[in-house]
């Protein structure tokens, strides 16, 4: 644990959390935040992405007890008539979620009585199958946000931060799945690794590091950047923004490259060179995720708290790797 948290201090600061730059760009003057779904069963809403059916799912973390053996839902969100029904449930303690460019709903089953996986769905005909269950032969320690690359190679990291069963991988690390299947540890140092990101030029992938939950470890949170190498391997830059005690947790990045941050309970946006262009201020302070939607609402921001769900339209379009077509479940 030593060596963990000194590769932590002792990394290059390529960038700290700057001063809010006032008159940004990010924000369309007259755009409020909107509350759209105020239903959440569980401890936090988590996981927001966008479908090819252009409607959103989001994951709801139900926290098991002998009263309450739920273990998650799956929501999905219709921005059009404003409507949102159960998807999924029990969802496995489904939190990060991701659409592959096949249409396929790609989602992180944490612990608590959790998958402790990553599965697809087929959202033509419902079946799901695992992508990845195992490592060395040992369950993931539970899954929890992923992210695509141009190449349909699965990026996802697996912090322990609460469940009762036994923690199987010896450190929380960040896993690659290739398109035939084999997974790879590519980051064993991060020490707890969440939200997690890709460049749109497909060169830089950024992890959010926070200790949330371990009080014998240092808080340190920050941004941590990463070469992302042909062979989808990684090497260690820096890291990009220091948040100190602040936790960071979900993050997208839009066609610019700019880096947007559940991170203080508000959404923080930052340039590709870890300066803070905005602070988005969220309603009680208590956001989780972020995503970007997609065609019409591809400059709108949907984001996840404790318990609802809200929306803002903003000045960026969102990155994301283009479905091969769009569909209606």
């Amino acid at each position: 644990m030593k060596k963990i948290l000194l590769i932590l201090l002792c990394v290059p600061m390529i960038g700290f959390g700057q001063t809010k730059i006032l008159g940004s760009d990010i924000i369309n003057p007259n755009s409020k935040i909107k509350e759209v779904f105020s239903g959440g069963e569980g401890v936090l809403l988590e996981g927001p992405t966008m479908g090819p059916d252009g409607t959103l799912y989001f994951s709801d973390l139900i926290i098991t007890n002998p009263k309450r053996m739920k273990a998650g839902i799956i929501w999905n969100y219709n921005p059009q008539t404003e409507e949102t029904k159960v998807f999924r449930s029990p969802s496995g303690m489904a939190l990060g979620l991701a659409f592959d460019v096949d249409g396929n709903l790609l989602s992180c089953e944490g612990a608590d009585f959790g998958g402790r996986r990553v599965t697809k769905t087929d959202m033509n005909n419902g079946k799901s199958t695992i992508v990845a269950g195992l490592f060395n032969d040992k369950r993931f320690n539970s899954p929890n946000d992923l992210v695509i690359d141009n190449d349909g190679r699965i990026y996802f990291t697996d912090p322990r931060y609460f469940g009762k069963e036994p923690i199987d991988q010896p450190l929380d690390g960040v896993y690659r799945i290739d398109t035939n299947g084999t997974v790879h540890l590519i980051i064993d140092n991060a020490s707890k690794p969440n939200g997690i990101a890709i460049s749109p030029d497909n060169k830089t992938l950024y992890i959010a590091n926070y200790h949330w939950g371990h009080p014998d470890i240092l808080k340190t949170g920050a941004i941590l950047e990463y070469t992302l190498l042909p062979d989808g391997n990684v090497k260690f830059k820096g890291i990009l923004i220091d948040l100190m005690d602040n936790g960071p947790d979900g993050m997208k990045v839009d066609v610019e490259g700019n880096i947007y941050i559940a991170v203080k309970g508000n959404i923080v946006v930052y340039s590709p060179k870890g300066e803070q262009i905005e602070e988005i201020e969220v309603p009680n302070s208590s956001a989780t995720n972020l995503c970007f939607g997609r065609g019409s609402y591809s400059k709108t921001l949907f984001i996840t708290t404790h318990k609802k769900l809200y929306t803002l339209d903003v000045k960026k379009e969102g990155f994301h790797i283009p479905f091969k077509k769009w569909f209606k479940f």
